[in-house]
């Protein structure tokens, strides 16, 4: 199996994309550290596993401290860090005009600075097993929609971590860095947000083909296969590549209409 004895420590895994990422990962022989706020959401996914090679644990990345616990955390668990997957992230929206200091000041502690924090803490240990770090940013990393802009600039402040660590950290320390760059994914939080937004709550089968090419959202578990060529030694030296994973062009694209 790809990542047979590897030890993969999964952000924000207790749903969506990051809890897609543990499943594929675990299947694939990985011990996964589960990490999230929410400590019954850890518990159940550890559950499904069977508890087999697994370790939870529950911390804010809004903290500048938590990062440090959650690599002495894996650590602690499996002794090594093969992978590290910074998917935890605040996807929150609001208008330019409202966005106050602290609504900005979160977005960005979790969703830019922890990652930034993360892979320096796990650096010293992701050497030693010549590991690998996968940044989940998004496509809005480009330019963003009109009312996810603190949330579209830590994405593309997360971009360019990505490629700046993908050649220093390979040529100094062994340590490749990529990045996935996801497109509009059908996950537990985007669904309860739209519906929360007052769409109705069949809103994934009448979305139309201007949003979704196919006729309906990426899975997560679709995310989950590419992060799993990253993760795995069959990505080879590739360092520091953003991909962008969506069912049209994010640039150029043509209209749907007319």
């Amino acid at each position: 199996m790809p990542l047979d004895n590897k030890t993969i420590l999964i952000t924000g895994s207790t749903m969506g994309i990051g809890k897609a990422i543990t499943q594929r990962a675990h299947a694939e022989g990985a011990n996964v550290l589960i990490h999230g706020l929410e400590e019954d959401l850890a518990k159940s996914l550890a559950d499904s596993l069977n508890n087999e090679r697994t370790a939870i644990h529950i911390d804010d990345l809004s903290d500048p401290a938590a990062p440090q616990r959650l690599i002495d955390a894996t650590l602690a668990a499996f002794g090594t860090i093969d992978g590290l997957v910074n998917n935890a992230a605040i996807v929150a929206f609001n208008k330019f005009e409202n966005s106050d200091l602290a609504f900005y000041d979160r977005i960005l502690a979790v969703n830019a600075r922890a990652p930034f924090l993360l892979i320096q803490a796990a650096l010293p240990h992701l050497e030693k097993s010549r590991g690998s770090v996968l940044n989940i940013g998004s496509v809005n990393a480009h330019c963003g929609e009109p009312e996810l802009v603190p949330y579209a600039m830590s994405k593309g402040a997360l971009m360019t971590l990505t490629r700046n660590l993908g050649d220093t950290l390979h040529r100094e320390h062994g340590v490749r860095v990529n990045q996935i760059n996801p497109g509009w994914v059908l996950t537990e939080g985007e669904y309860q947000r739209k519906v929360d937004g007052g769409l109705a709550e069949d809103w994934p089968e009448t979305t139309g083909k201007e949003f979704a090419a196919s006729g309906r959202l990426l899975k997560p578990e679709e995310i989950a296969e590419a992060a799993l060529y990253f993760l795995s030694d069959a990505c080879g030296p590739i360092s520091g590549s953003v991909i962008d994973l969506e069912q049209h062009p994010v640039i150029g694209r043509l209209s749907a209409k007319g």
